[in-house]
């Protein structure tokens, strides 16, 4: 028996998330969204966009409506581990992308690496066109999701964990202790 019903998983684009979920489902059975996925897909279906950047690239009511759509689409989904950014970076602005007002998560994991390591991992990911940014910008991406993510949490009353991600078997380990 898996012990959370609704679990998010965020962090920054390159922190490792997304492979982190992929593995610790494989172990644990979770019914696995990969957010950003899930929109591509509902963006198609509007034939809105049909890659990634230019869903990206839609006016914000529009990507609002997809984000929207998406959550309604998982709300009764049982044991459920969503991956997502939890804050993207927009050219407006950052924006809270964690849908908790429509499926509030029971624990928020944050997983955090190394500016190094995020930045090795956006430049090896070809599947990805990711953004390289600087330090600066990286550290400030990471300081407003925890400040966001530890609001979201006390609002609702989930558990909030944070769990580095510097070295992988590690930061799996963790993660599996905490998901079981």
């Amino acid at each position: 028996m898996l012990l959370w019903n609704r679990v998010a998983v965020v962090g920054v684009p390159g922190v490792g998330k997304t492979t982190l979920c992929r593995a610790i489902n494989k172990k644990l059975g979770y019914h696995y969204i990969n957010y950003g996925e899930l929109m591509l897909e509902i963006a198609i279906e509007k034939d809105l966009a049909h890659t990634m950047e230019f869903m990206l690239q839609l006016k914000p009511e529009l990507q609002f409506q997809i984000w929207e759509s998406a959550a309604f689409s998982i709300l009764n989904v049982k044991n459920l581990l969503i991956d997502l950014h939890g804050v993207d970076l927009t050219r407006e602005g950052y924006l809270i992308s964690l849908p908790f007002e429509i499926i509030p998560p029971e624990i928020i994991i944050i997983i955090e690496a190394s500016y190094d390591e995020i930045f090795q991992r956006r430049c090896k990911d070809v599947v990805k066109n990711r953004v390289l940014e600087d330090y600066k910008s990286v550290k400030e991406h990471m300081s407003l999701l925890k400040y966001s993510m530890s609001s979201i949490s006390t609002t609702l009353g989930s558990n909030l964990m944070i769990l580095k991600n510097d070295d992988f078997q590690t930061c799996l380990k963790h993660l599996e202790a905490v998901l079981r």
